[in-house]
């Protein structure tokens, strides 16, 4: 038993990129799971100084206009260094063994909260600010790279609310906005889930969860992939990753834009 303090690194992930059936049954059953040490302290500290660098050079352009977070997004097309995180294999085979279909990137994004960052992110869904059809399973994986408390942000989830379809989107800024959708939701339990450097949290599009404050005097990074359906297609609606596009409604998400990530 270590003596020192310091816990040593532990992964749920096996040699061939496989987590544990009780992993997948968890994801299934409640709409999200952790996963302990999908990236080891090397990747985490290589990935985590090209992300900082990225950030650096690029917070003005981030998607959000407000204080809840920095967010840049299609980062894997722009930086080769988090591009090979975005695309990690590691991840994808993760990713596509709870999901149990085959997978490609919709897009990733980075999710930054600054410094005594007080705002917090809203209970939402992902799926509906998506322009998706034939779709039959989509999903995020957040990778944290610094450790991330409940103080610096870390997410929370209500589990088993991925079974729920057809809302419309939510405002990231309204804490009631999900419940006054169904009100039933308010009673779920909310289960928090820190991480550390290195560990993700996978869940489905459709289950809800927001992202707490960050008190902290260190910004919480995180590197989010996200995976849709192989055979999703372009539902025609509005959004800032197909909108230059020049797509109809229909068409097929894929090609270089929406890869296959290697496994």
């Amino acid at each position: 038993m270590a003596t020192s303090g310091v816990l040593e690194w532990q992964s749920d992930v096996d040699r061939a990129g496989r987590v544990a059936p009780e992993l997948v049954e968890r994801y299934r059953s409640d709409g999200f799971v952790r996963v302990r040490g999908v990236l080891d302290d090397e990747e985490v500290a290589r990935f985590r100084t090209a992300a900082a660098g990225f950030l650096e050079a690029h917070r003005s352009e981030s998607f959000a206009k407000d204080k809840v977070f920095t967010q840049l997004v299609n980062v894997w097309r722009q930086d080769a260094t988090v591009g090979e995180l975005t695309l990690h294999p590691r991840l994808a085979a993760v990713a596509e063994q709870l999901a149990g279909i085959r997978l490609r990137i919709w897009h990733d994004h980075m999710l930054v909260k600054e410094p005594h960052n007080e705002v917090a992110t809203e209970f939402h869904q992902d799926r509906p600010y998506w322009p998706h059809t034939e779709d039959r399973h989509s999903l995020s994986a957040w990778v944290a790279l610094v450790d991330v408390p409940p103080e610096r942000g870390c997410m929370s989830f209500l589990p088993g609310t991925q079974t729920l379809t057809g809302f419309r989107p939510q405002d990231l800024h309204n804490e009631e906005d999900l419940f006054t959708l169904d009100p039933e939701l308010r009673w779920l339990p909310r289960v928090t889930v820190p991480l550390r450097a290195g560990d993700c949290t996978f869940h489905s599009s459709y289950t809800g969860h927001m992202a707490l404050a960050n008190r902290t005097d260190q910004a919480r990074i995180a590197h989010v992939a996200i995976y849709m359906d192989a055979e999703t297609a372009y539902s025609g609606t509005s959004h800032p990753v197909t909108d230059p596009l020049g797509l109809a409604p229909g068409d097929r998400l894929d090609g270089p834009m929406f890869p296959r990530p290697a496994r």
